[in-house]
């Protein structure tokens, strides 16, 4: 009984840490291999990882169901009618397709790779230092560029850059963010491209994904935590996005590249000094 609650409470926490890490620019994935790696957590090959995304990528749906119902109708009316009050979102909804597919093409032929080459515990500190390099870049960065004034070429831009989060230590939303900002989108665009473009792209990664978790045998008795892990980084994925928005339009990014610089130096002398 003991052992089952302590069970619980440890995933409830994994759910927690990667659902809060998911929207922030400080690398989910990196947080929980280092929770692997530093507090000997089994969790089952990567049906754990997927269940929790699954959850954060709901939370993401939750907070901008609006932007997606606006995107979605306005694209099919401007199919239908060709009308200019509607291009707008048509173009942008069409940037979201292209990035995805820029990540997804080159998310393939580099994935096993990384994770065979990558996902040691120096590698990912080194990568936390480089997301604080690329968050103190753009702490000062104001933007001018709208949704109207994006083109194409900024889309394969972002999907590309979003493919270094594959890398743990790498922040997804960091990556979107950063380029976002290099490419002189403002605040609202870029956090509003980034996290829609995180949409299609969980979605892919969940699908593709079907058969490992179905399939799991070895999680079978995993069910209960699995579920509650779920649900904790859908309610963490929701308020630390809304969090990191309004710190975003603040433009506090500093808090997070002073955090990912701190935790990437520890990763870093912990294992040279062993």
């Amino acid at each position: 009984m003991i052992n089952s609650l302590f069970l619980l409470i440890k995933f409830i926490i994994l759910g927690v840490i990667q659902g809060f890490t998911e929207p922030l620019p400080i690398s989910s994935s990196g947080h929980l291999v280092l929770l692997r790696h530093f507090f000997n957590v089994e969790t089952y090959g990567l049906t754990f990882e997927i269940i929790v995304h699954f959850g954060s990528l709901l939370a993401v749906i939750m907070v901008y169901r609006r932007d997606l119902i606006t995107l979605v109708k306005e694209s099919f009316l401007y199919l239908q009618k060709r009308e200019n009050k509607y291009a707008t979102s048509f173009r942008f909804s069409s940037y979201l397709l292209l990035a995805t597919l820029m990540t997804g093409v080159l998310g393939l032929l580099l994935e096993n790779f990384i994770s065979d080459t990558l996902s040691k515990v120096l590698y990912i500190g080194i990568a936390f230092l480089i997301t604080s390099f690329f968050i103190w870049l753009i702490q000062h960065q104001h933007g001018h560029k709208t949704a109207i004034d994006m083109k194409w070429t900024d889309a394969v831009i972002i999907g590309l850059c979003q493919t270094l989060a594959l890398i743990p230590g790498i922040s997804r939303s960091g990556t979107t963010i950063v380029a976002g900002m290099l490419l002189g989108l403002n605040r609202e665009t870029t956090l509003r491209f980034s996290f829609l473009l995180f949409i299609p792209v969980g979605f892919g990664i969940n699908i593709m994904s079907i058969k490992d978790v179905y399939f799991a045998v070895s999680a079978e008795q995993m069910w209960i935590p699995y579920m509650i892990a779920f649900l904790a980084a859908m309610i963490a994925t929701y308020y630390a996005l809304k969090a990191f928005i309004h710190i975003m339009m603040r433009g506090k990014l500093v808090l997070f590249s002073t955090y990912c610089f701190v935790i990437g130096l520890f990763i870093i002398l912990s294992q040279i000094w062993g």
